[in-house]
């Protein structure tokens, strides 16, 4: 049987020595996200929350191996991610007007595909600005936001 993504984030959190609670939220389209909650935050995050964004991205290795279709799955400590996500896109929405005000092009400093899919996500349907990432294998890719032709 697999393990749920609650119950492998608690193995593994577990076998690492940490005192956490977990909550999980699934929202409409699937994603499911689990909060921890832990008096030794900062070390889970990690520096500019790399530590973080591994462990994410182990868990969702670890569920795909077992189920190519598997839920993608957020991992966030204490809503850092949602505070870091919500001035990251307002950041990226004051490029976009600069898009819309001079109709060039803006390239963004390399990123790692989280954040490139919330990029994607915040103009898949803006009627005025589109956004593109080349097709390679970088883990750390450039998004550029276009003007809308």
């Amino acid at each position: 049987m697999n393990p749920t993504p609650r119950e492998l984030l608690d193995t593994m959190l577990g076998h690492l020595g940490y005192a956490f609670e977990i909550q999980e939220d699934t929202a409409a389209d699937g994603v499911i996200t689990l909060q921890v909650y832990t008096a030794e935050a900062e070390r889970l995050i990690g520096p500019n929350g790399e530590a973080l964004d591994d462990l994410q991205f182990l868990v969702n290795r670890l569920l795909q191996a077992k189920d190519r279709h598997a839920p993608r799955v957020v991992v966030d400590v204490e809503h850092h991610r949602t505070m870091q996500q919500d001035g990251f896109l307002k950041e990226i929405r004051v490029l976009a007007e600069q898009v819309r005000a001079t109709g060039r092009p803006v390239q963004l400093e390399p990123m790692n595909s989280y954040d490139r899919r919330l990029v994607h996500n915040a103009f898949k349907d803006d009627p005025q600005v589109t956004t593109y990432s080349p097709p390679d294998d970088a883990r750390l890719k450039r998004v550029t936001l276009l003007p809308r032709r």
